[in-house]
């Protein structure tokens, strides 16, 4: 019995991991789509066990005016990315200072949106830092492997500790 549940264990973190390569094939088509438009501000709000939250903005690289406006809010790699028409040929500046805007908003659009807001400062004032802009993906830090790899640690430190 504990070895069945320990393959449906394994086999959920798989299937968690092949549904995760899903969703990052999702984001990259989709940030593709808005970078043909424009320059694409990434504001983000990750949680832990609460719903987290990813923003795509494209915006004229002159006006910073918003052309589109993406989001994708969840907890599991179903989320997928939903159109936010009311912040389209807005002026991400005006956005961003007008309070009464913002305060309409879901509270985390409102967090993701401020985010891309002071990503894109420091990228015009060149204080953005590598973590904010790296795009790299690596396959082996997603949610399922890193659990993998953390139950592996348990169960080998355990047999060290019992041969001792």
């Amino acid at each position: 019995m504990l070895i069945f549940f320990g393959l449906v264990l394994v086999g959920a973190f798989i299937l968690q991991g092949i549904m995760g390569l899903f969703q990052i094939k999702d984001f990259t088509k989709r940030f593709n789509e808005l970078h043909r438009k424009g320059k694409v501000l990434i504001g983000k709000n990750p949680k832990k066990f609460r719903s987290g939250t990813l923003m795509l903005i494209s915006i004229d690289d002159q006006t910073s005016v918003i052309k589109e406006a993406q989001i994708m809010k969840g907890v599991t790699v179903f989320a997928k990315f939903h159109q936010l028409p009311q912040l389209k040929d807005q002026s991400l500046v005006e956005v961003a200072a007008d309070y009464d805007f913002l305060h309409q908003l879901n509270p985390l659009v409102r967090q993701c949106l401020l985010n891309a807001y002071s990503n894109f400062i420091n990228f015009k004032n060149g204080t953005l830092s590598p973590s904010e802009y790296d795009t790299r993906v690596n396959v082996f830090s997603m949610p399922a492997f890193v659990q993998i790899k953390n139950f592996g640690e348990r169960v080998f430190a355990k047999k060290k500790t019992v041969r001792r």
